[in-house]
């Protein structure tokens, strides 16, 4: 096993530098606004610099709420500031107008949402992709699994639409949902989870890799017993068994248990990510781009799961969110076997230039400037503006 790091170590690489901009250009790239758009139920920030060039942010869906905060409290914190300074301003906006307070998903989703846009106008400044700003790609393609992402079916139908789901991708892995979410030990309905877990090895055969997600379903004897199950048919993944701010029971099924569970997803905090690593809480980190607060802070996390040996694999919100994981796994070097595939990437792989191209299981990741999107034009022409 592992020694436990010093608490100190683990810091230090997390608070070490994550972009890089030595040898580009030396002037400020200055932040003349930022605005938030929406079209066709699809809200984006946008980012403008004062030379002209010009940043976009796809959000997860949660702008129509967050909007508020977003405009009066997050935004101000970066105007007329250079965009080259994007770390220490994610410090600054921490404090800004007592944002601190806010501290979860409210706070770090639209901060999320800026500094993705700035990423993006960066790429486009230098023309660079996004993945080169923060450290250079390590792999030019992602392994993915598939999901459904329901609990309103059947074992037989899920197993069903997870066969047809492999089928049309190629996947060799694929994530179904165990529980009944945050439902104290309760199945989404009487014996679905043990049917499932056993039909879907019989259905899908030993080659496809299984992951279940319980989504905060179990205390620690249930967790430990469904973990169990999986452990038998070969499962390779077993995602926040207890309740996501339970981290010492969590910790007691991660103990207990032989198959990799991970946690994170609903996260906010640096240090309780620290507490997580530093205590082997879970065996696999799991921050979500954008409820943790963009790409740098989730890579911070990385950098100390590192150190511990540990896998970082990073849950994404939203549909456009699997951008931003191919750009995360393409730098993370630590990263977990399999990402997610969301639906609807084999329509949106024309967007990006070079083209995205799905091969035996794995995606190729973004390489243009910025995010690789070829045109946000496309996306911010007929927008209207959110106040």
């Amino acid at each position: 096993m592992t020694p436990l790091p010093n608490i100190e170590t683990l810091d230090v690489a997390a608070e070490a530098p994550v972009l890089t901009l030595d040898g580009l250009a030396d002037e400020p790239v200055i932040i003349e606004s930022i605005t938030l758009r929406k079209k066709d139920n699809q809200y984006y920030v946008h980012a403008r610099s004062r030379d002209g060039v010009e940043g976009l942010a796809f959000t997860n869906g949660r702008a129509s709420y967050y909007h508020p905060i977003l405009n009066q409290l997050i935004i101000p914190c970066f105007i007329g500031k250079d965009a080259r300074d994007l770390e220490q301003l994610l410090v600054d906006v921490y404090r800004h107008s007592s944002n601190y307070k806010m501290l979860g998903q409210a706070l770090w989703c639209p901060v999320a949402w800026v500094e993705l846009a700035l990423l993006d106008l960066l790429g486009r400044t230098y023309g660079r992709s996004i993945a080169t700003l923060l450290g250079g790609a390590v792999r030019e393609g992602v392994r993915f699994y598939v999901a459904s992402g329901r609990r309103d079916s059947t074992a037989q139908e899920e197993v069903a639409y997870l066969q047809s789901l492999v089928q049309k991708t190629g996947a060799h892995a694929v994530k179904f949902r165990v529980g009944g979410r945050m439902s104290a030990n309760a199945d989404a309905s009487p014996g679905r989870t043990e049917s499932l877990i056993q039909l879907a090895r019989e259905k899908l055969g030993e080659g496809i890799d299984l992951h279940a997600d319980a989504n905060s379903s179990y205390d620690p004897p249930q967790a430990i017993e469904i973990g169990r199950r999986l452990e038998d048919v070969g499962a390779v993944y077993f995602e926040e068994p207890c309740p996501f701010d339970h981290l010492e029971d969590t910790k007691r099924v991660a103990d207990a248990l032989t198959i990799p569970v991970s946690g994170g997803e609903q996260e906010s905090s640096q240090r309780r990510f620290r507490w997580m690593i530093a205590n082997r809480g879970v065996d696999i980190v799991q921050p979500d781009i954008h409820y943790y607060g963009g790409l740098i802070r989730s890579t911070r996390v990385a950098r100390m799961a590192a150190i511990m040996g540990m896998p970082t694999t990073v849950h994404i919100s939203g549909g456009f969110g699997f951008v931003y994981m191919l750009i995360f796994a393409s730098v993370t070097a630590n990263i977990g076997a399999y990402q997610e595939y969301k639906r609807g990437i084999e329509e949106r792989a024309s967007w990006f230039e070079p083209v995205l191209e799905t091969h035996d299981g794995s995606l190729s990741v973004p390489t243009g400037p910025g995010t690789g999107v070829a045109d946000i034009r496309r996306f911010l022409d007929g927008t209207e503006l959110i106040g």
